[in-house]
């Protein structure tokens, strides 16, 4: 069986499997069951192998499994039920070693994950989520992670990763905003091929390496009103110089996989284009990976976008359009078969696909190296240095939105800090959505890192409200805290905590309380999308009850989309924006709030002043219309920005040469001083506008970012490279060109406060 000779070409491995295969085992590659289904855990920690599994094995086989490793409350899988590290590895090798010696060829399972910032599985290690991440603009660090999240999903088995997240925002009234690195696809872009490169690193059969998916393809963060999966109405000159361009730069980076988004585009569903799906991604690009729809999106072309009027229909579709992996397996199981006997579809078409399923499993080395090592597992996952790294990132991603009269940092001899509002000591709260269930000692809070800076008998604690809800009876003890406080820190904003069955806090005490019916404060996350962008609840009455007191309030904004509330942006002494910071998220920000470390932290999507102002993007058009009667169109914080403990000037800014042609090449220096008096980290920015272009463009666009470390009085030069990947449209022919005339170049500190100079591009 030349198939099992590793010394021979994936190409000749796949043709000779491929030519064994019956149809059934065929349709079996193709086909993504719920893997968490497969077994049951014993009360010694090990798993049986589920009847249905063995029965899907006995009839052709089961190609990959999706999350059997995932606990969160849609499995149902918690703490108790669930599998720890060295259990979920051992599970793994159990239900691979099922399929390999029950089946007649012996042909692996993909095992893929959810591992948007973190492993999915108990005990692994909760980074912050990729919104915060994008914040850090430190592409370096986020590789690291990723590296850290392949190692402990590898290490249980797991081969495949869906994500990164690479949607542009359009509207961050959406629910997933927190799942991408924001509005730029410049920054994407650069976020985008760090993941690919940390999680498939140096060898995709490597012990460390599980192959990337990016999604979600394409445009589905520019729903209509932010509503998931909704109509996205775009041309598609726009779709490509925006949408597309991050993903185009991931996969030019090697990655693997790419998933099918829900909505359609201008009338035809992403999970049926066969422009997407085969002219762009195949053709144009080159991508040789696997394509895999997202969880139920196939039915939604008989119930939903209804562009068939059946199943075998729909996945006729999806398959000559270029899908090449169903997850859930629903409508590839049941009407694959049919549809090739209603000549629908082709043998060749079906070939096509499975060769793709066969080739990626090749390439990550399961034909050799099925099973995994649980000691291994146990010794990685959750690790010592993956927990630091949490803390870094979440350090690099925390902004300092406000700093009135130098409130931060505090003094660690300030003598008595309150820590109030329905954020402070919520584990939860404090994680984002695709999060695994979590024993309280591995999360630390805000409430936790400021009573480790002081010590708890200096720090007192009250939740005031809810996330949402109108009681108010948690006001009387919290203001009480406050007025015994020399410094109050209010955790406030909002929460994508499914119900983890954890209970509730009593308001008035501030004590954990355990009920049969948990409350549910989920107000972001994949599904839960808003028509505004205030404070749920009653968090504004509460911070507005403790100004009263007079003493500095420190809003601290935990959050998976931004929040627009002029009044906290006007009274708030300190304002820092955390998002949901993972699991080491209170050590960091506590660490910001008494300077044991300088925020660096800067904005990758505008906040508006109010939800009437949407969108109000950064890069919109020159042509943007006229003001509001109210308000103008600028935001509240623009992108970009972020404040520091320290003082940054920029001199000096120089173009060489000043003129290039279409081909050429100039370098962009500018100087840039520490003028304060601690150090501090800056990203320096670089944004490019074309002055007259042949298709209407963006104002400003960013080109390029530099995070810089300088010390009190240090100067540095920083340099960018600009060619014609920077100065280049998408013409109305969709053709990438970089036309003659006049480019604007701008260096600074965030999209509205830059220095300006010019190049010119003549033939």
């Amino acid at each position: 069986m030349k198939y099992k000779d590793a010394s021979l070409s994936i190409k000749e491995r796949v043709r000779d499997l491929l030519a064994r295969m019956t149809l059934e085992e065929k349709i079996g590659q193709l086909i993504q069951p719920m893997g968490w289904k497969t077994y049951s855990k014993e009360n010694d920690g090990t798993v049986s192998i589920a009847e249905q599994f063995k029965h899907d094995i006995s009839q052709g086989g089961v190609g990959s499994l999706y999350g059997v490793l995932r606990a969160d409350p849609w499995t149902e899988v918690t703490l108790e039920t669930g599998l720890s590290p060295k259990e979920g590895a051992a599970a793994t090798n159990a239900i691979q070693r099922y399929a390999i010696e029950n089946s007649r060829l012996g042909i692996p399972v993909l095992f893929g994950e959810e591992c948007s910032h973190g492993h999915m599985a108990i005990g692994a290690t909760v980074f912050p989520v990729p919104l915060t991440v994008g914040s850090t603009w430190n592409t370096e660090l986020y590789r690291d992670m990723c590296r850290a999240i392949a190692l402990e999903t590898r290490s249980q088995g797991g081969a495949a990763t869906y994500s990164p997240v690479l949607d542009v925002v359009r509207d961050p009234r959406w629910g997933r905003t927190e799942e991408t690195f924001g509005e730029d696809p410049y920054l994407i872009a650069e976020m985008a091929v760090a993941a690919v490169k940390g999680l498939q690193g140096e060898r995709l059969d490597g012990e460390s390496a599980i192959a990337a998916t990016l999604k979600h393809f394409a445009a589905y963060g520019s729903s209509e009103g932010g509503r998931n999966a909704a109509p996205v109405h775009m041309g598609l000159r726009e779709l490509h110089e925006t949408d597309l361009m991050p993903f185009k730069k991931a996969v030019e980076a090697g990655a693997c996989s790419v998933m099918t988004a829900y909505n359609e585009i201008d009338g035809v569903p992403c999970t049926s284009s066969s422009y997407l799906l085969n002219d762009v991604l195949r053709e144009q690009w080159g991508f040789d990976g696997f394509v895999i729809t997202d969880f139920g999106a196939i039915n939604m072309l008989v119930h939903g976008h209804n562009t068939a009027e059946n199943g075998e229909q729909a996945v006729a579709q999806s398959l000559k359009a270029g899908v090449d992996l169903e997850m859930s397996g629903h409508m590839y199981g049941k009407y694959l078969k049919s549809a090739l006997q209603q000549g629908l579809i082709s043998e060749a078409d079906l070939d096509t696909a499975v060769g793709r399923m066969l080739e990626i499993k090749f390439r990550l080395g399961l034909f050799e190296r099925p099973y995994v090592d649980p000691d291994f597992a146990e010794k990685v996952i959750g690790c010592a240095e993956h927990i630091e790294l949490a803390r870094r990132v979440a350090q690099e991603g925390v902004i300092l939105l406000k700093n009135e009269s130098g409130t931060l940092p505090l003094k660690k001899e300030i003598g008595t800090v309150a820590v109030i509002g329905p954020n402070a000591n919520h584990t939860y709260n404090q994680l984002g959505d695709y999060t695994s269930p979590q024993p309280r000692g591995q999360i630390v809070t805000v409430l936790d890192g400021v009573r480790r800076k002081l010590g708890p008998e200096q720090v007192l604690y009250a939740p005031g409200c809810r996330i949402k809800g109108d009681s108010k009876e948690g006001f009387e003890h919290a203001v009480a805290c406050a007025h015994k406080a020399d410094a109050i820190v209010m955790v406030i904003g909002g929460s994508s905590a499914r119900d983890f069955g954890e209970g509730t806090i009593d308001l008035k005490t501030g004590a954990s309380v355990v009920t049969d019916d948990p409350w549910n404060d989920m107000e972001c996350g994949e599904g839960i999308d808003r028509s505004t962008l205030g404070l749920m609840g009653m968090q504004l009455d509460l911070v507005q009850e403790i100004h009263k007191l007079g003493k500095p309030v420190i809003v601290v904004y935990i959050n998976g989309r931004p929040i627009s509330e002029p009044w906290i942006d006007e009274h708030a002494h300190a304002i820092l924006e955390a998002w949901y910071p993972g699991q080491e998220g209170g050590n960091a920000i506590a660490d910001i709030l008494f300077g044991d470390v300088n925020p660096s932290g800067r904005l990758t999507i505008s906040i508006p002043k109010h939800v009437g102002q949407l969108p109000v993007y950064y890069n919109a058009k020159r042509t943007r219309g006229k003001r509001y009667l109210e308000t103008d169109l600028d935001p509240q914080y623009p992108f970009g920005f972020g404040l520091s403990y320290t003082e940054f000037k920029y001199d000096n800014l120089k173009v060489v040469p000043e003129q290039i042609d279409p081909e050429g090449e100039a370098e962009v220096r500018i100087d840039v001083t520490n003028a304060g008096p601690v150090a501090g980290d800056e990203v320096v920015q670089l944004y490019i506008s074309d002055l007259a272009a042949s298709v209407t463009l963006p104002e400003r666009a960013l080109k390029g970012f530099r995070k810089v470390r300088l010390q009190p009085g240090e100067t540095k030069t920083v340099t960018f490279n600009v060619n014609k990947e920077h100065l280049q449209l998408i013409s109305a022919r969709l053709q990438p060109v970089v036309e003659e005339g006049a480019f604007s170049i701008m260096v600074g500190r965030n999209s509205k406060d830059v220095i300006t100079s010019s190049l010119h591009v003549r033939k």
